[in-house]
């Protein structure tokens, strides 16, 4: 699963293939900051994000769901 880090947040996102289609979703599950670097604080548990929207390939719906979590991250 691909991964980024913002600003102290890691970031997992994946495109995840729909049943019974061709189209696939965004999925996203974020990690806070924690003190212990053998523990990952999880803030946002692996969902999909931007439910009523549906995409083409896997790689579309990455990088729909890594926008997703920088619009979040952008608001806190």
């Amino acid at each position: 699963m691909p991964s980024e880090k913002i600003a102290g947040y890691e970031i997992e996102y994946s495109g995840v293939l729909l049943p019974n289609t061709e189209r696939w979703a965004a999925y996203l599950n974020i990690y806070g900051p924690s003190c212990n670097p053998m523990h990952r604080n999880n803030i946002f548990k692996f969902q999909r994000v931007l439910i009523e929207q549906e995409f083409p390939n896997e790689a579309a719906a990455e990088q729909a769901a890594l926008s997703a979590a920088r619009g979040m991250l952008k608001k806190s």
